[in-house]
């Protein structure tokens, strides 16, 4: 089996994971006006889908793009790939979000934002919203915002000789947390860009020369790893370690690591199964299941409310049927061509 099948079943699960923890709540919301119990699984820490993204982009970043190093040109041409991968959809699920909160504001949890809010979350600065956090208006944005810093450090690097590109992005990404770490909390968008998760970006560069190496291991091993990086996750909320960001990333990011790792040493293990390329047609469009979710969920939780289907199980199943299948929708009829067309317009 390829490397690139088993890390897009693992873009495929992690975007799942994040869905999973979204839903809970309006589970509990429907759970509650029937009057019903419910109690919120937290067997996993879902949003550590995140942190697997974020190690699966740094992998694919260096995978992906290893013909533009050293070439001329190659930190213009990087950007526009990026910018038509990533801004059609977030920007059509940002507008989406806008509309809905016109035409029935009650529907959305967030307060009305401001212009400057708004701008920002288009250009993917990092801001204030005005019940005073840093996020977009459109809440999962933020990955976003890192995933841009990223790129812009990913595209500046590429300038350099080839054996400099991971080294120095990576270098880049220590100095931006430990400026926060040593003279924090720094003024937006420093306090933001400087958070621990960024080096996750570092872990799959990481992965990425090591498979560029030549990195195989044998199957028994790599489930090994897979079952350990499992295992973090399973119990890493009983380790005795300060609650913070940095100990999301040692937990989450070190899982992350090791199953991003267990995905790409495989060795060729010929014609996958139905179930793997069904998990990676998800994995294809994970970016669409990461941002079309939200409006899926609230929009069936409104469906059962006023249907009196208050069962919770019930809702959570068919929530997350109904995502996934609104997932592939929107990336083969929006995502794909919307991103194709604005790659040909970018590369004239």
């Amino acid at each position: 089996m390829s490397a690139i099948l088993p890390i897009q079943v693992l873009r495929a699960l992690a975007a799942f994971m994040v869905a999973v923890h979204h839903v809970q709540p309006d589970a509990a919301v429907l759970a509650l006006q029937g009057g019903a119990s419910f109690t919120r699984s937290d067997l996993l820490p879902w949003m550590a889908g995140v942190d697997i993204f974020f190690v699966v982009s740094g992998f694919i970043m260096v995978h992906a793009s290893g013909a533009l190093f050293a070439r001329p040109g190659a930190s213009r041409l990087f950007l526009q790939r990026r910018i038509a991968r990533i801004v059609p959809l977030y920007w059509a699920a940002t507008t989406l979000f806008l509309l809905i909160g016109v035409a029935v504001p009650a529907v959305l949890n967030s307060g009305a934002p401001g212009i400057g809010q708004i701008a920002a979350s288009y250009l993917f600065w990092p801001t204030l919203s005005p019940q005073g956090l840093v996020q977009p208006v459109y809440s999962l944005g933020w990955t976003l915002n890192y995933e841009m810093l990223f790129y812009v450090l990913f595209a500046a690097a590429l300038v350099l000789t080839r054996g400099l590109v991971v080294p120095a992005v990576t270098l880049a990404l220590v100095v931006v947390v430990g400026g926060e770490v040593l003279a924090g909390p720094l003024p937006l968008p420093f306090s933001f860009w400087g958070q621990p998760i960024v080096l996750e970006f570092a872990a799959g560069m990481a992965l990425a020369l090591l498979k560029r190496g030549g990195l195989q291991l044998a199957s028994p091993l790599r489930w090994g790893i897979a079952a350990g990086g499992v295992a973090i996750l399973l119990l890493g909320k009983h380790l005795p370690l300060p609650v913070g960001p940095w100990r999301d990333v040692i937990i989450h990011g070190s899982a992350a690591t090791l199953l991003v790792l267990a995905a790409v040493s495989g060795l060729d293990q010929g014609t996958p199964s139905p179930t793997m390329r069904a998990l990676a047609q998800v994995g294809d469009a994970s970016y669409a299941l990461y941002l079309v979710h939200p409006f899926v969920i609230r929009g069936l939780r409104e469906v059962f409310m006023r249907a009196g289907l208050y069962q919770p199980v019930l809702f959570i199943v068919v929530a997350l049927a109904g995502a996934v299948v609104a997932a592939l929708a929107a990336h083969r009829l929006f995502e794909v061509p919307a991103t194709r067309w604005l790659r040909r317009r970018l590369d004239r």
